[in-house]
This record gives C-alpha cells, structure tokens and sequence, in this order.
C-alpha cells in the first residue's frame, strides 16, 4: 500500500513532506521521492529505492526548495523496484507530476495511444500515462489545466488515489476513486492544505480533516503564480465524473486521534506499544452509542441472511464471532474471506444484511464484496477503525473501532478491538446488553496483566526456545479455533517462521503426520473445550510433542504455560494477547522489524 503526502502552505514544503514520508512508512513501501516547485518556479525532484532515511542520507531531501511539494512512497505492482519507477512520475515537457496509488487496469491502451503521439516513457509504471495524458490535453486540445486534468481522471479504469501538481499554475488536484485520500485544513494564517493517503502524515500539523468521496477531485491553488509571491490558499471540490462543474461541499471534521497516538514514545516498536494499549482500547470499543448498537441489533434479527465479510485478522474475528452469536442467541451468521464473497451471490437478496469489518476501511477485497451486495439491494453495516474511509462512506450504518492510529503493519489492538464490538452485538441479539457490556469492562484487569512485563518477560524465555524452530503448530477448539488461526497467521507475519493452525478434533485427521520430538505446539484451553482439547494434546505429548498451553489452569502435560484468567465467552479476546507478545519478541529474536515485515503492507488496496 502506497503513501500520499502533499502541501500547499507558506512555510518551506520539504521538511513537512519528510516527515509526512516518515509516518508512511508503515504502511510499507520499496522506494520514495519528492517533488517541489522551487523558488525560481521549477521542478526540483529527488526520487530513489529504499527506505526514507537511507534515501534522504543520500540526497538530502531537505535541499528541495519551495512551498508547494508532493511525496510518495511506493510499493511496486507494474514494473520492478528501480529508481525509474519511483514516483514522483513527471510529464514529457516536464511541467506536470504525479504521484499515484492504485492501478489503472487500461494503462496499455492509454500508453499506446501517447506513444502514437509522440510521447516517451522513462518507466514501467502504469502511473507514467497520467502527467503525459494530462500534458496530451493540454497542449493538443488547448485545454486548462483542470480541464486536461477531469479528462485524464475520466479516462483511468479501475481504483486509484492520484495526487498532479502543475508547475506553471502553481496547483495541486487531488482526486480518489477507491482508494484512500484526505484533505487536511491547516492553519488558515499559514494558508496551509495537505492531502495524503492516511491522517497520520500530518497529524502534527492539524486535526481538521475533509473526507473525500470516490469521485471527489479537490483543487489546492496559490492565488498568485508569481513564485515569490506570499501565497494565500484555497480549495475547491468538484465531481469529476460529472458533466458539470459545480462545487461539491464536504464538511470540514475534528479527528480525536493525538501526535501521542501516532508515536512510538518509550516502546521499541509500535507493534509493542499496540499490544499494551490494548488496556485501553477494547474499553473503548466497548463504549458504545447504545442506540446504533441496538439499531444494528434489529438489523440483524431482522435480515433474512446475514453475512460477516472481512479478510485476514479481521476475517478470524468474524470467525470467531459467529461462534458466539450461535452460543449466546441462537443466531445463525454466514462468515465469508471478503475475496470469496462473490461466490455467495446468488444468496443475496434485499433482506440480506452484509456486516463488513475491517481495520482501514480500504481493504480492495471487502469493498468490491460491499459493492456486490449493494447491487443486490443488501443492506450494509461497516465496523471500521477509520472515520470517513471508504467502507464507511458506501455503508448504511458504521461503528468505530475507536481504536486510534493502528501503525505498525500487523493487526494487534484493532483486532481486539473488532472481537469486543462483535462480541457486544452478540449479547445485544441475546438480549443481555448490559451483561455484555459488563463483561467486557471486566477485562481491563486481565489485560492489565496479560501486556505487563512481568508476562512479556516470562514469553520471552519461551521465545528464545523456540526461534530456532522452522514450524509451530497450533490447536483450538470452538471460538479458540479461530484465535488458533490468528495466532498462526501473528507467528508467521511477523517472525517468518512456519506456523499452521488446526481445529482440534482435526488433529487425528492428517496434521498428527508433521508431529516429531520437539515440535512445539500451542493449544488454547477454556473450562467448555478443556477435556477434548486435552485429549488432543496428550495425542501430540505421546508423539515427543513440545506443549504450550495457554489457559485458566496448568495441566501435567504442558511444557511451558500462560495463565490467562477463565472469561467464558470472551476468551478469544483476552487468549490472543500472550500469541501477539510471542510473535513480537520473535521477530526482535531474529533480527526482523516487528513494524515492517517483509512483502507485507497494513492494507490491501489492489486486486
């Protein structure tokens, strides 16, 4: 998933852009580059492979000039990682930039049209075709530069966030259509805009956000074009899917998130900083508008086919909270990987209810399954860590994770935070709001001590046992199945190293085969699987097996144990915690970046 940073202000562009690419870069990315206006109305652009620092060590990045800049960090799709295919990308004549995150799926035809006209390509890239096409326009059909700018916009199929500065006008558009992009109003006194692909590139600069719609392209203009003049800003928001251009009005909202949400402070790795919060997070998940929860409550007993749509983490929380709506409300929920849910097509009708959860809200998979079920006339309930995402804006009804800034690429905190929400709704459906609700607040303490260092220090001596291994195993029954699977899916994301999970009745049905001396496995234990679980692992005991057991209570057979306080329904919340620790202290073991594994990005906004 790429980053977007762009400024528009008074003060000098390169240092604000820096940083933006700093509180990118989780996000992952291959290269990075910057592109300003310098003093003398020029393009002045620094682009190369690797990461921000090492890049600015090299070039100094704070030598670019100028007031009005864009930056990007890239992570390759259509072409390799060379410093040629590194955004920013700038038109033939040198007077048009871009920086793009997406695809354009007929970027072939646009580029074979351009080459028959003359124009030549420095890249691989399909982002290449843009400034050459707006420059088309423009010089061949005598356009403006917004006029070049909405016919380019029109002519790109397929999901794309697209930032274009022009160097004779001094203007930045911006324009999104299934991909992630925000306008942030900066001090007015300072006639200061950004626009980026995540709030946390300028959080330090402002608080005030205007979410843009697909479709939305916003105009960030100087009133002079004079390069020395004293610019004084100003932003315009048309449809450029429309024949018309009249002004779109967007309101201009206050995120709650803080710079200290988006730091590390005295953690290492953001990875580690999330897991403690978590203290905090799922009681804020948990604190809820009872009238929306009750709402979606009716929703739900209401539908006639509901669905839970995710991918990855937030796939194993819907996992695990169908068990839950069939334990606690007899209440049947289909559960669908996101990539999957075409499949399911013809089961949609408009009684049907699509509950899509994801942390970003930008996730390509789970937006082109919400579209599907919109076109059947489904009803949409998003849950959702990020106001004014995408999903949020195609939804009937969202909830907010209200988790704050998720930075380090794996899943910890928000997923926590998703299985307390559905967790809510499913004693919302029971009929038992209050005991829910109850419930999860009594796990502030065991949370409290599950992310204490007393706890992180007794994981590390079982991580340092087992960094060595190539393959771990993992057994769960009901819910604990489920956090099997995310407790796998944390190992292997983080650490690279092999981990697979296993129902466990599913034990004896083939897996048993991979079990030698030594092999580590981590079984989840709770008082209603605990004799059947047990069986299983003295399966794998009599086989020279190495038992982690994570639960209430140690049992004879474990090789090592993780108390986790008994707490009945909500034990996949509180279980997964020791699994996150483990996963992190793994990766710092063997030398890896807990924030940035390796081929792995925080959201998934391409097919």
């Amino acid at each position: 998933m790429c980053g977007i940073i762009a400024y528009i202000g008074d003060e000098d562009a390169a240092p604000i852009l820096l940083e933006g690419l700093r509180r990118l870069e989780y996000r992952g990315y291959d290269s990075a580059g910057i592109i300003t206006i310098d003093n003398a109305g020029e393009f002045e652009l620094k682009k190369d492979v690797g990461r921000v620092q090492d890049i600015h060590n090299e070039l100094n990045l704070l030598d670019l000039e100028g007031h009005i800049g864009i930056a990007h960090t890239r992570w390759a799709t259509h072409g390799g990682v060379t410093q040629a295919n590194a955004h920013p990308h700038v038109s033939n004549n040198s007077k048009i930039a871009v920086i793009h995150n997406g695809i354009v799926e007929n970027y072939k035809d646009l580029k074979s049209l351009l080459v028959s006209k003359g124009f030549h390509f420095d890249s691989q890239t399909d982002t290449e075709v843009i400034p050459n096409l707006i420059e088309y326009w423009m010089d061949s059909k005598g356009l403006s530069f917004i006029d070049s700018t909405i016919k380019t916009l029109q002519s790109l199929e397929g999901n794309f966030a697209v930032v274009i500065i022009d160097r004779d006008s001094r203007t930045i558009v911006g324009a999104k259509n299934g991909s992630p992009l925000v306008l942030g109003v900066g001090d007015r006194k300072k006639n200061e805009f950004f626009l980026a692909s995540d709030i946390p590139a300028f959080l330090d600069r402002t608080k005030d956000v205007v979410y843009l719609y697909d479709g939305d392209m916003v105009i960030l203009q100087s009133e002079s074009s004079s390069p020395r003049a004293t610019m004084k800003g100003s932003y315009k928001i048309l449809d450029f899917r429309a024949r018309t251009k009249k002004p779109i009005i967007r309101p201009i909202q206050s995120v709650s998130w803080s710079l200290a949400h988006a730091a590390k402070g005295e953690f290492d790795h953001f990875m580690l900083k999330e897991i403690a919060e978590q203290v905090e997070t799922i009681q804020k998940a948990a604190a809820q508008d009872r009238e929306l929860v009750q709402s979606v409550t009716e929703s739900i007993r209401n539908a006639k086919g509901v669905f839970l749509v995710a991918s990855g983490s937030s796939y194993h929380a819907c996992l695990s909270a169908s068990y839950l709506f069939a334990k606690l409300a007899s209440f049947h929920i289909n559960t669908v990987i996101a990539s999957e849910f075409s499949q399911y097509e013809s089961f949609l009708k408009p009684e049907t209810l699509v509950i899509a959860v994801s942390q970003s809200g930008e996730t390509i998979d789970v937006l082109d399954a919400v579209k599907t079920a919109k076109e059947k006339g489904c009803h949409i309930v998003s849950i959702v860590n990020v106001m004014g995402s995408s999903l949020t804006q195609i939804s009937h009804k969202t909830l907010l994770l209200n988790s704050g800034p998720e930075i380090s690429v794996l899943s910890t905190k928000t997923y926590t935070a998703q299985l307390a929400l559905l967790s809510l709704l499913a004693y919302s459906l029971a009929g038992r709001y209050e005991e829910g609700l109850s419930k999860l607040k009594f796990l502030w303490n065991i949370v409290y001590n599950l992310t204490a260092a007393t706890t992180r220090t007794k994981i590390k001596e079982l991580s340092t046992t087992l960094a060595n291994h190539e393959h771990i195993f993992v057994l769960g029954r009901g819910s604990l199945y489920a956090t099997a699977l995310e407790a796998a899916l944390k190992i292997k994301e983080v650490s690279y190293i092999h981990a697979e999970a296993f129902a466990g009745g599913e034990l004896k049905h083939g897996p048993i085969a991979m079990i030698k001396k030594g092999t580590p496995i981590v079984i989840f234990v709770s008082k209603d699987t605990e004799k059947t679980i047990l069986s299983n692992a003295m399966e794998v005991k009599s086989r020279g097996g190495y038992i982690i057991g994570i639960g209430p209570e140690p049992i004879e057979s474990f090789d090592f144990f993780i108390k986790v306080p008994e707490s009945n329904s909500l034990n996949p919340i509180c279980q997964i915690i020791p699994i996150q620790i483990l996963a992190y202290q793994l990766a710092v073991i063997l030398g890896h970046d807990p924030d940035k594994p390796r081929n792995l990005a925080k959201s998934v906004t391409v097919r």
